[in-house]
């Protein structure tokens, strides 16, 4: 789960992370309020969507202005004028892709001298089942970009879970970034409270770019993205009540009720599979075939058939999918109780697009009863392979 920026401070304010002064602005009428509080001379606008590249933006609106999505403001008046252009409307991002995202929250944060810019994050590294600190002198830049380009200005380190953060920790990360005395101090107390919120959150990712360092050698976290592992928040109930569902698609909003696996793509034909690898074969063959999946969707090896008839639900209810391919190997996962769902999802909400069922596995031939039965316009299929076949087929036959 992502939160939003002022969120992300908010939690780091918790362990004493130092960060800058700010105030979230959800109407054009909190502006001058949050800005007399803060009190200038300089603040910063900055858009509260969940896609980075904010500030190299632009939105799509005319009225919006040409500067991005983050804006210095000199001037109350400045302030108001920003708000007034930024506030609901729809910033397009390298990360955001082409449609883009509406702003409905700014954050109005106070401006900051800045003497040098760092990049710092942490994250979960699957390789050896560590949290792992990325860091680089390069702030405020894309590390994807740094990573590529100019790699040796990147240091990375595991830390053992057994010891925690240990003093060389902080001496790391001072050495990479060329800092010392009292800042490399304040850097090795940096590290500890991070890694010590990261663990006690179930963070998945926290990521500053940049990493400042004022004029007055103070370190500050001057932006903050948050990630937490989705599996974890039942421990963490204000961490759950900062989720923004408008910024995550309906649809998964939808499945994440029933426990689904599924995440929104941009192809046409809608997939339900069971289990996670199967799942990629299949939007792999039906990529293979000359067209794109729709949407990765696992309902598990437990699925109920009231799992699937939501499953399926889902999918019909995006409307670019012009067809669906229904690919299940039986094994904890019967292939009845995916054609009883099934079918009882099709009679429910009808079938406008062409539908490919491949079943194998337990109670197979039962399932395929099931569907034969059913009296449905339904296209049986007897491997992957056909099945990727006939419902490509029948997708670009119907356009």
């Amino acid at each position: 789960m992502n939160i939003h920026e002022y969120q992300a401070k908010a939690v780091l304010r918790e362990f004493g992370v130092p960060v800058s002064r700010g105030k979230a602005i959800l109407s054009a009428g909190d502006a001058e309020a949050a800005a007399k509080e803060l009190g200038g001379p300089v603040w910063v606008v900055k858009s509260q969507i969940h896609a980075g590249g904010r500030g190299k933006g632009r939105f799509k609106e005319p009225e919006a202005g040409e500067k991005g999505g983050v804006r210095v403001a000199k001037s109350l008046d400045e302030v108001k004028a920003f708000v007034d252009q930024m506030l609901g409307r729809t910033l397009v991002t390298l990360q955001t892709g082409a449609a883009g995202k509406q702003v409905n929250r700014l954050y109005l944060e106070e401006g900051a001298d800045i003497a040098s810019e760092f990049y710092l994050s942490a994250l979960v590294d699957r390789v050896t089942s560590r949290i792992a600190f990325v860091v680089s002198t390069e702030g405020g830049m894309d590390i994807e970009k740094v990573a590529h380009d100019t790699p040796e200005k990147i240091v990375t380190f595991s830390i053992d879970p057994a010891t925690g953060i240990m003093p060389h920790h902080g001496r790391t990360v001072a050495k990479a970034l060329g800092l010392s005395g009292d800042l490399a101090k304040q850097t090795s107390d940096l590290i500890g409270k991070l890694y010590r919120a990261f663990i006690e959150k179930d963070m998945s990712l926290l990521e500053i770019n940049p990493l400042i360092v004022t004029k007055d050698n103070r370190l500050v976290c001057l932006d903050a993205k948050i990630s937490f592992d989705s599996n974890a928040l039942y421990r963490h109930p204000d961490i759950l009540a900062l989720r923004d569902e408008t910024e995550e698609d309906k649809k998964e909003i939808e499945a994440s009720k029933y426990d689904l696996n599924y995440i929104a793509l941009d192809g046409s034909i809608g997939c339900m599979v069971n289990g996670a690898g199967l799942a990629m074969a299949t939007m792999d063959i039906i990529k293979l075939y000359g067209m794109e999946p729709a949407n990765f969707l696992d309902v598990g090896g437990g699925a109920s058939k009231e799992k699937v008839t939501a499953a399926f639900k889902i999918i019909t209810a995006d409307p670019k999918v012009r067809g669906i391919l229904v690919n299940i190997f039986g094994g904890i996962m019967k292939c009845d109780v995916i054609a009883a769902g099934v079918v009882d999802a099709v009679r429910e909400v009808g079938l406008q697009v062409p539908l490919v069922v491949r079943l194998e596995g337990t109670n197979v031939e039962q399932g395929k009863r099931i569907i034969n039965e059913s009296g449905l316009n339904v296209v049986s299929a007897n491997d992957l392979d056909d099945a990727a076949q006939k419902i490509v087929s029948a997708v670009k036959g119907a356009t």
